[in-house]
């Protein structure tokens, strides 16, 4: 049965809920709802205009409604007089086919599966205006794990896994990431709808603590171009009740015939789901970057698999999962999920053929492949390709890729609509 959000609120001292949405963008949206009121809005929903926010709608929609649901109750650890609400979409008494979480859902129960996935979001500590890192002293050329650099921070971190661990997410470990300023935070993998609401509380609970210690935390995939942007791995399994059925003893590096079909359908529609995956004009900035200074991008610009090797898109680094690497910090966390199972579905139910893999280092040998599709340059061609694709369509349904298109076409024409330096500093005299 269902939690009764106005008992939760008397018997942990609740005041206020944020019912919270995230919407085309990866934008969270919410309403603050006191506790009093909980009881109405946990049948009705909180009221939205969805104009306001960016979804595919016009000032002249009906309301639209953000329904809590109650199993993803969670209080603030840093303020637990609020609980936090993950909200379903509805509008003139039906689901709103474009909103993010209602699409995962969709997809989930469709699937017949449960996908499990555990994802490593990587973020930026920067200052307030995000010009320059936090941390003038974090300068080594190979940052990575650096302990110094690390403890300097060791406020904010420890203040995001105490939280983690008073939520029971279970966190295993936190370090430096490759970019000067930059860090990971890992937590237990779980049920793809249960993981992507943590993503999304994740990203909001890391820049409200590092606000609290007069700094910002930022998932955008490359804001300095001389260091490694940004990812947001995703580690992926398929379960049937307590069964993994990618995992097989016999199979090639412990990988089922359905978790090849898996990764097969992944390849096969990385170019239709790259607007999702990446979804900014500065991801492309990440995933075709030149080499920084640390000596390596770590980041895909072709779609091939691998082994236990981190210079491909999808490395098996052990048996019965994968880990999906194309991803950025800027990804929807309901979107990910999404794309990904699609794209693994499709690949199961064409019975699709990922081909040989590759034990090769793409960074250094990667020109001597040949016959291997190239990510997109660019947002524009990521999203001309997700709109024309006829697997998106039977994989999120026409209204969602409408949507999604239109806004992102929309994005990308007021990006070329600006006059940047570098166009002034080469062709002022052309």
């Amino acid at each position: 049965m269902a939690i009764d959000l106005s008992e939760a609120a008397r018997d942990r001292g609740i005041k206020y809920f944020l019912i919270s949405y995230t919407d085309l963008f990866g934008a969270q949206r919410a309403k603050l709802v006191p506790a009093a009121a909980i009881g109405d809005m946990q049948k009705a929903g909180a009221g939205f205009a969805g104009f306001a926010t960016w979804l595919d709608m016009s000032p002249s929609d009906s309301d639209l409604f953000a329904k809590p649901d109650p199993d993803s109750l969670i209080q603030l650890p840093w303020k637990p007089e609020v609980g936090w609400l993950a909200a379903d979409l509805w509008m003139d008494g039906k689901e709103v086919e474009q909103a993010p979480r209602n699409l995962l859902k969709r997809l989930i129960a469709r699937s017949g599966y449960q996908m499990k996935s555990g994802i490593e979001p990587e973020m930026f500590l920067v200052n307030a205006d995000g010009t320059r890192i936090s941390d003038p002293s974090d300068t080594a050329e190979k940052p990575c794990y650096d302990q110094q650099a690390l403890m300097r921070r060791y406020d904010v971190i420890t203040e995001i896994c105490d939280a983690m661990l008073q939520l029971g997410w279970a966190p295993y470990q936190n370090d430096h990431e490759d970019a000067n300023g930059q860090f990971e935070m890992n937590w237990n993998y779980g049920p793809a709808l249960q993981t992507a609401d943590q993503h999304a509380f994740y990203k909001f609970m890391a820049k409200s603590i590092a606000e609290k210690h007069c700094l910002r935390a930022t998932f955008m995939p490359k804001p300095f171009l001389n260091l490694t942007g940004s990812g947001c791995h995703a580690h992926v399994s398929l379960w049937d009740g307590k069964k993994n059925l990618f995992e097989d003893p016999n199979g090639e590096l412990g990988v089922s015939q359905l978790g090849y079909h898996f990764i097969g359908g992944l390849m096969h529609n990385t170019d239709a789901i790259c607007a999702l995956t990446n979804p900014t004009v500065n991801s492309y900035k990440r995933i075709n970057a030149p080499r920084t200074t640390s000596g390596a991008t770590w980041a895909p610009n072709s779609i091939t698999y691998t082994g236990n090797n981190r210079t491909h898109m999808i490395r098996i680094p052990d048996a019965g999962r994968f880990e999906f690497r194309l991803g950025d910090g800027a990804a929807n966390p309901y979107l990910l999920q999404a794309a990904i199972l699609a794209a693994g579905l499709d690949g199961i139910e064409n019975k699709r053929d990922p081909g040989k893999r590759l034990d090769i280092n793409m960074y250094t040998d990667g020109h001597s492949v040949t016959d291997c599709k190239k990510l997109p340059l660019n947002l524009l061609d990521a999203i001309r390709t997700f709109e024309s694709s006829p697997a998106t369509k039977t994989m999120f349904g026409e209204e969602f890729v409408t949507a999604y298109a239109k806004l992102k076409n929309q994005e990308w024409n007021n990006y070329t609509r600006h006059l940047t330096q570098w166009e002034r500093d080469n062709t002022l005299d052309c």
